[in-house]
């Protein structure tokens, strides 16, 4: 039997938890809906636009979900929108990109032929967001990053790469200056080549920045061959890096959340993906990301 002073610790984790999921969501309202192409020629995409205080222009960073979709209870998924909030403060405009909703697309994750589309057509929505915010006047079209989760990682490492499909062609004057994956799908050698790109196995390369964050212990998007693969391409002289967070599963950064089963996603090999928080790993990625986009994002000072 529970003591008193267990359920009402019990009870305060409960209320904070409640709290941090309010938060998230009352940082959405001040969004802006705004609708451009994707560069796959059919698609017209919705996203979600948030302008930090002041004149700008600013720096921006272009959100791209997983593949449960960018909403939750109707509304703008707790971890996108404090995500987004975080890096408003930062000084960032953001804009959370929705590539399933304009597909008629619910949830892709336990379906393997829109997840094969998705990672098809996704990057040419990196692309389409690349462009409509150097449309703007309050963006400074050369500071533009690329932020993903779970199959949205997958998806920066497809477009970042040097021989990108969804890259334009003549390709932009300014592409994304820097790029962060949270527990990236598609994150090994045999994935990074055929069917998604025409790269070949030990040949993925970059010149954009990228910062790849991943729990030990997500048995979702596994992270021995992330790291693997993010190790060698380092090796080979790509500007890449990857940090590891103890006892972390797979949404480590979600708020208030709480760790759970997800049977209806059991992989092929019979493993049951396990989702949840971890506070120690989530303080982090909030200091490490926003700083490591300011490396690549903030103005030079004029001498």
């Amino acid at each position: 039997m529970r003591t008193r002073k267990s359920l009402a610790s019990h009870f305060s984790l409960l209320l904070c938890g409640i709290f941090l999921v309010l938060a998230a969501a009352r940082s959405v309202h001040a969004y802006d809906l705004v609708y451009f192409p994707s560069l796959d020629g059919k698609t017209r995409l919705t996203a979600y636009l948030v302008k930090p205080n002041g004149t700008g222009p600013f720096p921006a960073v272009v959100l791209m979900h997983g593949c449960g979709g960018m909403h939750y209870s109707g509304s703008v998924s707790p971890l996108y929108a404090s995500w987004a909030k975080e890096l408003n403060d930062y000084g960032f405009v953001t804009l959370t990109v929705d590539s399933a909703g304009p597909r008629n697309f619910g949830a892709t994750c336990g379906n393997r032929e829109k997840r094969r589309r998705m990672y098809r057509e996704r990057p040419f929505d990196a692309y389409g967001a690349l462009e409509y915010l150097q449309s703007q006047d309050f963006v400074i079209p050369d500071k533009i990053g690329l932020v993903g989760w779970s199959q949205g990682g997958g998806i920066v490492l497809l477009t970042v790469v040097s021989e990108s499909v969804a890259r334009p062609n003549p390709v932009p004057r300014h592409d994304f200056a820097v790029a962060a994956a949270f527990y990236p799908a598609l994150c090994n050698d045999r994935l990074q080549s055929k069917p998604f790109t025409e790269v070949a196995p030990q040949s993925w390369s970059t010149n954009i920045p990228l910062l790849v964050l991943h729990g030990k212990a997500d048995n979702w998007t596994r992270p021995e061959p992330c790291a693997q693969f993010i190790g060698e391409a380092k090796a080979r002289g790509n500007p890449v890096s990857i940090k590891l967070y103890p006892d972390a599963y797979h949404g480590f950064d979600a708020p208030g959340s709480r760790t759970r089963k997800l049977p209806q996603y059991t992989t092929a090999l019979g493993v049951i993906p396990i989702v949840g928080p971890n506070p120690v790993a989530r303080a982090d990625a909030r200091k490490r990301l926003p700083e490591f986009l300011r490396l690549y994002l903030l103005p030079e000072k004029a001498d």
